[in-house]
């Protein structure tokens, strides 16, 4: 699978992200979950995708412990986490309400359990989960600084953020944000329209895409406007070769000029598979506003 740089100063991702947020429902053991991450980095999947409040704590715990048990894997992967939300948990109890935290004092304890959970010495991007209301951006630097020169951590980005609070914080920063992780998919298109994709391209950042099939919607929504993207996206699939609709939707995320990595949240190599070719589908300009027509509702202005 293509690698590409997700900015100028950044790491290399695989084309296709694949995200760690519901390993703890996947009912694999430690083994099972070795060989699925080994199946998936021969395959070219090589970015994973955490945050720390996965599962309840749990999930980069599981991933760590696979890990471990075949350390060579590390060297083969970028690792992405996020911190910054708090949730009641028997796994933090000193957390006593849902809140988000991102003074220094959270980030710099966040990362030190994401390092021991993940068994690694290094987290290859570190973003901060949600925008804070209380967001001091001085004081986010001064933590990613001190994870920088300290090593524990390659680069930083951010996830959910608007151009404006992305513009804050890079603002007080001595080394670029490498990425910000949004919510975009057929059926999700605010980032199109609200700047964020267009400040990503200004700046030559890839932007990550939590969701891309909106949830699992694109699959068993009974809408009338998921109803009608899935009949669009049926009709390019049979123009594209008989492809399914998964491969189509990742296919007009992948053919925006900003880069976008969609993080796919699965546990089973079919579907891994499925969605590799979709990094080798040629989807014309006519094909992408059809289907941004059939999620709008309407044809272009």
């Amino acid at each position: 699978m293509q690698r590409i740089r997700i900015s100028n100063e950044g790491p290399k991702f695989s084309r296709i992200a694949l995200g760690l947020w519901r390993l703890n429902d996947w009912n694999m053991n430690t083994a099972q979950i070795t060989g699925f991450i080994r199946q998936s980095v021969e395959m070219g999947f090589t970015t994973f995708d955490h945050a720390d409040i996965y599962g309840g704590y749990t999930c980069e715990e599981l991933f760590g412990k696979a890990i471990a048990e075949e350390p060579s894997l590390r060297d083969k992967m970028e690792i992405v986490t996020k911190c910054g939300i708090k949730l009641v948990s028997e796994k933090r109890p000193g957390n006593s309400f849902h809140s988000y935290d991102t003074s220094k004092t959270h980030i710099l304890q966040s990362v030190e359990n994401s390092l021991k959970s993940l068994h690694t010495g290094i987290i290859d991007v570190l973003l901060i989960h949600r925008p804070d209301p209380l967001m001091n951006a001085e004081e986010i630097a001064e933590a990613f600084s001190l994870l920088k020169n300290s090593g524990k951590v390659r680069h930083f980005g951010v996830s959910n953020f608007s151009p404006f609070q992305f513009d804050l914080l890079q603002s007080v920063l001595d080394f670029p944000l490498v990425t910000n992780q949004l919510e975009i998919s057929v059926l999700k298109m605010d980032a199109l329209h609200n700047g964020t994709l267009d400040q990503c391209q200004q700046f030559t950042i890839s932007p990550m895409a939590w969701s891309p099939f909106g949830g699992g919607e694109l699959f068993w929504g009974n809408s009338e406007k998921t109803i009608h993207v899935r009949s669009e996206l049926q009709k390019i699939g049979t123009e594209l070769g008989g492809i399914d609709i998964d491969q189509v939707a990742l296919a007009w995320l992948l053919r925006h000029p900003a880069g976008i990595v969609p993080v796919l949240g699965t546990g089973k190599i079919s579907r891994i598979k499925s969605a590799g070719i979709a990094t080798g589908i040629e989807m014309t300009r006519d094909q992408w506003f059809r289907i941004w027509s059939a999620s709008a509702g309407q044809e272009v202005p």
